[in-house]
């Protein structure tokens, strides 16, 4: 698959462009619905502002939309709440993808279903993962059935260097706006880094006994990597996977030994593995609470502060932290989040 990033980015930026056009060489050349070639990164001459925008998941769309400006126009295909890992791009969808002048994907085996659909769409505009130009040293380990796990966004040093790869797609397909494209890239950083600082303070307040996050599934290694505490998913990486019995009862006595004095479901996945972890516990003496609902594949409600990766990733870190007894604010280091952590989104 092409966006399976375990060589130099531009080698897979290579490998994608000749998947591109072998897949519609055989379709008889030209984009899927007919249409003539959009322009490529850097011809200006007929581009109309603001331009197209089209990325697959919200945390790009975000990261998208605060660099591009007003120059760009950006819709997300996949929406709150919903499954990255499991969706299937609608005719809607497809449609969407083939009127962007640009599209932006995350990349690392996240959008899988999708890998038809963007080979083809990359036939005739530029399309860019946002992860191709992150250091491999900064990705988790390819342990999960040989591929990286693709949840990079909950490391927020991390996902800056999406920012950095947006930046240079958009200045190579848009030059005129370049100086735009860069002081907002540098805004936008500045206020990620606050962030990055924030969670290290309110994670690193967490005692010590009970620096352990388990959760639905494995969405949260890049963030207990970075903010120093111990994962545990009930799934796999991919939601595709099943907990097994065996896995549930291993957790439970986690749980139970550490004394663990809380677990977290998430907005993309049903909590029955989660609820039958707490029964586990509680058959055993001990009593284990919903420490929160927490974002992992999908951000909030458009048009809300959690609808955004800021508030989305200040969601996440305030809840576990005052969750498992750290110290944090209520409504997160801006004052903004919608509700008091633990309350739910």
């Amino acid at each position: 698959m092409f966006w399976v990033q375990k060589t130099a980015p531009w080698r897979t930026a290579l490998v994608m462009t000749a998947l591109a056009v072998l897949v519609l060489a055989a379709c008889g050349g030209g984009s899927p619905d007919g249409a003539s070639a959009a322009p490529a990164d850097g011809d200006t001459d007929e581009r109309t502002y603001p331009y197209r925008i089209t990325a697959t998941t919200g945390m790009v769309a975000d990261v998208v939309r605060q660099v591009a400006g007003d120059r760009g126009t950006v819709v997300s295909i996949i929406g709150e709440g919903v499954d990255p890992h499991l969706y299937v791009p609608t005719r809607s969808d497809v449609a969407a993808l083939m009127d962007a002048d640009i599209v932006f994907y995350s990349g690392l085996l996240l959008e899988g279903k999708m890998t038809d659909t963007l080979i083809k769409v990359a036939g005739s505009r530029p399309v860019h993962a946002v992860t191709e130009l992150v250091d491999e040293s900064l990705l988790q380990p390819a342990e999960f059935a040989g591929h990286f796990d693709p949840h990079l966004w909950m490391d927020v040093s991390g996902w800056t260097q999406a920012v950095h790869a947006v930046t240079e797609a958009l200045v190579a397909f848009d030059p005129d706006g370049a100086s735009g494209y860069r002081e907002r890239a540098a805004d936008y950083s500045a206020t990620l880094g606050e962030l990055h600082a924030y969670a290290l303070r309110a994670l690193g307040s967490i005692p010590e006994q009970q620096r352990m996050l388990v959760t639905a599934h494995d969405a949260f290694n890049y963030f207990g990597r970075a903010y120093g505490l111990e994962v545990a998913g009930i799934q796999g990486i991919s939601t595709e996977s099943e907990a097994g019995l065996d896995r549930i009862n291993r957790l439970v006595d986690l749980l139970v030994t550490r004394r663990i004095a809380a677990v977290f479901v998430e907005t993309t996945i049903a909590d029955r593995n989660v609820r039958a972890l707490i029964e586990g516990a509680d058959a055993r003496g001990h009593t284990v609470v919903v420490g929160g609902e927490l974002f992992s594949d999908a951000m909030g409600q458009p048009g809300t502060y959690e609808g955004t990766y800021v508030g989305m990733l200040d969601h996440n870190v305030t809840t576990v932290a005052r969750a498992l007894g750290g110290e944090a604010p209520e409504r997160g280091f801006q004052g903004l989040l919608s509700h008091a952590a633990g309350d739910g989104p």
